[in-house]
């Protein structure tokens, strides 16, 4: 069964066991979903209301925007633990012979570039999402501002966790090209702290 398939209490006591995934990496992709989960409710809450009216085209974008984010962070979720078990099963393998040593280390390799891949996606992700977040900031439905709020809080939760489960992973990775790309994670993490910094003081300032 799929993690996103689980009840809450369930996902909540599988991720308290001493099971090493889900980790901080669906966690992560979860903390994101629902942020921009929030960013479509308060689209919802805007779009249709009259005294809104000068919000709507705004929300309208902005929810056609999170509900495809919303998608593809919800399946983030599981693929996010789906890598790391193709981790552990490469490290699992034997190694007892010149050529299983070598079908081990080329399986430890690729596996560890995708799970790599899979946070950064993440952190991509995320980053659009924060992005959306923004446009709508003051511009939508403002008995809902301070769910903008949690939003940017937990989309900023979640890039943060992906940056932390790309570099945990990053030594492992032999591919000087995607190497480089990662590396673009750094940018991307502070520039979604200026981001989500202002949303919070903006929304907290409109209460």
């Amino acid at each position: 069964m799929k993690l996103v398939e689980l009840t809450v209490k369930d996902y909540l006591d599988l991720l308290k066991s001493d099971a090493p995934a889900p980790g901080g990496g669906s966690v992560s992709a979860l903390s994101a979903a629902q942020g921009i989960g929030l960013v479509a409710m308060v689209s919802d809450l805007t779009i249709g209301r009259e005294r809104y009216a000068d919000f709507e085209e705004g929300c309208k974008k902005a929810k056609a925007e999170a509900i495809e984010l919303y998608a593809k962070l919800v399946e983030a979720i599981d693929k996010d633990t789906e890598a790391f078990n193709l981790v552990s099963a490469a490290f699992k393998m034997p190694k007892d012979t010149d050529e299983n040593k070598a079908a081990r280390s080329k399986a430890i390799a690729d596996a560890t570039l995708a799970a790599t891949e899979v946070p950064f996606e993440t952190l991509t992700l995320c980053m659009n999402a924060l992005k959306v977040t923004e446009t709508i900031v003051g511009k939508s439905n403002p008995n809902a501002a301070s769910d903008l709020g949690v939003a940017a809080l937990n989309l900023l939760a979640g890039i943060k966790g992906a940056w932390l489960n790309v570099m945990i992973n990053l030594p492992g990775v032999k591919d000087e090209a995607a190497k480089a790309k990662f590396a673009e994670g750094a940018k991307m993490v502070e520039e979604a702290e200026a981001i989500a910094d202002a949303i919070y003081k903006k929304v907290l300032e409109s209460l």
